[in-house]
């Protein structure tokens, strides 16, 4: 009976792990840098999926600093920014009468993609005002220019290596591109990416995502009515004579 409990305790606190973890924008509260990625590739429906994700952070109320970049990356707001002031971004990430507002930025500004200098920047705004522990969150497609992939591995990795704790919103990114950020960084990294509903903050998706959870509860619950059920009737069963054992 108590084993059966404990099972059904684990896979009851593993699947609430899974659900805290795929919605986790900022790990504990931490602030940090948000780094938005508006190059060429990022097309129409990725722009409202950023907006989502700005949304869910601004509901959070962590404070933020700002990054956005292509080829050259550019500090809008400081580590420690409250949340709020993400609001106006969003006037520019969500559609009006069916198309989005003219892009702030020249057009060299979305000429290439370095994401590896855009969380360089990241990371010294943070050792600047001196924020720990922090976090960087970044929100790409995590397609880069050919040449920026060995600085975005040692970038990535520096960063797996400091007190810094990397998120990453993936908007429609390649396999190849998950392969490459993922080995670095890790599955854990990852974050669901939910758009806006209605121009309203979206709500967090809690569910369960994978057939694991499901499985373990289903299969604890069994093994506990299978251990009730031989401890109700074990006991009314009779012992063949002279098999050897005697009631202690």
């Amino acid at each position: 009976m108590l084993l059966a409990c404990a099972l059904v305790g684990a896979a009851y606190l593993s699947s609430r792990g899974l659900e805290s973890r795929s919605n986790e924008l900022v790990p504990g509260g931490r602030s940090g840098v948000v780094v938005i990625d508006l190059s060429l590739s990022i097309v129409e429906q990725d722009y409202a999926d950023v907006a989502g994700v700005l949304e869910r952070l601004i509901r959070a109320g962590n404070p933020s600093g700002l990054v956005v970049f292509s080829d050259v990356s550019y500090e809008l707001l400081p580590p420690r920014t409250p949340a709020k002031e993400l609001k106006p971004l969003l006037r520019f990430l969500t559609p009006r009468d069916g198309k989005l507002p003219q892009n702030p930025w020249t057009p060299n500004f979305q000429a290439g993609t370095r994401i590896s200098e855009a969380l360089e920047l990241a990371h010294t705004m943070i050792r600047r005002d001196h924020v720990s522990p922090a976090s960087i969150l970044l929100i790409s497609d995590l397609e880069t220019a050919p040449t920026d992939y060995t600085p975005l591995g040692l970038t990535l990795r520096a960063l797996t290596e400091s007190d810094v704790t990397v998120r990453v919103a993936a908007l429609s990114p390649s396999s190849d591109a998950l392969t490459f950020v993922g080995g670095i960084l890790g599955e854990d990294a990852f974050v669901d990416v939910v758009p806006p509903r209605g121009g309203e903050v979206a709500p967090l998706d809690v569910s369960l995502r994978g057939d694991t959870p499901t499985f373990l509860l289903v299969a604890s619950t069994l093994a506990l009515l299978t251990l009730a059920a031989y401890e109700l009737f074990a006991g009314r069963l009779a012992l063949p004579a002279g098999a050897g054992w005697r009631r202690t």
